[in-house]
């Protein structure tokens, strides 16, 4: 079982090939004593198990493998069956038996914690690609039943139309994607955020770029509020610039059905700062550390817990590298010259 269900506190940045690129971020968050909220992985060593089952002779991956990225009815009538193959069939013993027991264990009682179910594909978070919001993440998951859900709904939407388009314009070749699953303790979040350790409108490296809100991330990611903004200096840790926004709109959990409830913010908040000048130093301090580490800019989300049992409440729940900016700077627009004038010289003989 030890290879089909892992603890991501046993994986880091070296295991993408075993628990995609989300899971071995956040195993390397972990081994740096960061705030992670606790969680495992349902390893991409599981997914082959299953999927060589569904298509043992590998006739689904061909069909695919062989459609055209522009063709969308033909991508969907190709991925179709493999998406509803994997979502009906009942999942190993050793995987069932592998997902629940460590869910069980989460809150060290026989009442488990609400989970974040999100996909953790191989190609997932690379430094010259990236899947982010092409697979699913499900929120606040509740039960047992829910759980297998979900983990095979993260499977199956390794095929979906966007991520397979994805992989065929970038001739990403469909024997080599696989799909790992992080299950991780559900941060009941009073304020959630992205941070971007250079500014993602700039790409100023000594700037830290942090948007937040109240609730769930997702309504971010979802666009459905406009986030308060803040820069603050690598250098001096000022805030150099603040944007209180005017948010309407929250994500919260649904205590009833699971899942998440889109609401609006009470009047009172709506024009108030979603995160403290405390927790925008603590965020700052977290991003030199990330960024230091793996030694490029960083892509964070972030979430601050309702009622915090112990410490800030401060929790990181993804970093991944920034590609925008990174791409940019390795493609410079001109080769260095021995002298300053020497570019002019080059821009008078183009004219």
């Amino acid at each position: 079982m030890s290879d089909l269900v892992i603890s991501l506190d046993t994986v880091g940045r070296d295991d993408v090939a075993l628990v995609g690129g989300k899971g071995a971020s956040l195993g390397e968050m972990v081994r740096l004593g960061l705030p992670v909220p606790p969680g495992y992985v349902v390893t991409t060593t599981a997914f082959r198990e299953v999927l060589a089952e569904i298509d043992a002779e590998r006739r689904f991956t061909a069909t695919i493998a062989g459609v055209d990225p522009q063709d969308h009815r033909g991508v969907e009538m190709a991925t179709a069956p493999l998406r509803e193959a994997i979502t009906t069939r009942p999942l190993p013993p050793a995987i069932e038996a592998g997902l629940l027991e460590h869910y069980r264990r989460l809150d060290g009682d026989h009442t488990p914690r609400p989970v974040a179910v999100r996909s953790s594909a191989t190609g997932e978070d690379a430094a010259d690609a990236s899947f982010a919001g092409l697979q699913d993440t499900h929120l606040w998951v509740r039960d047992e039943t829910s759980l297998v859900d979900c983990l095979r709904a993260c499977w199956a939407s390794l095929f979906s139309v966007e991520a397979v388009c994805y992989r065929l314009q970038r001739h990403i070749a469909e024997e080599d994607a696989a799909m790992a699953v992080v299950v991780q303790q559900m941060v009941e979040a009073r304020s959630s955020g992205v941070m971007f350790t250079r500014s993602p409108s700039t790409g100023d490296r000594s700037v830290v770029a942090i948007e937040s809100a109240w609730g769930l991330g997702s309504a971010i990611v979802g666009g459905e509020v406009t986030p308060d903004s803040f820069t603050l200096s690598k250098v001096t840790g000022e805030v150099v610039r603040r944007r209180i926004s005017d948010k309407l709109r929250r994500h919260v959990p649904d205590r009833v059905g699971g899942g998440v409830l889109d609401e609006e913010v009470p009047p009172d908040l709506r024009a108030v700062p979603s995160v403290s000048d405390e927790e925008l130093a603590r965020l700052l301090s977290l991003a030199r550390t990330l960024e230091a580490h793996y030694g490029r800019a960083q892509d964070v989300e972030w979430a601050v817990a309702a009622d915090p049992a112990s410490g800030d409440g401060l929790y990181l729940l993804q970093s991944r590298p920034e590609t925008a900016w990174a791409k940019q700077s390795a493609e410079p627009i001109a080769a260095p010259k021995a002298r300053a004038f020497d570019h002019v010289i080059e821009a008078m003989g183009r004219a």
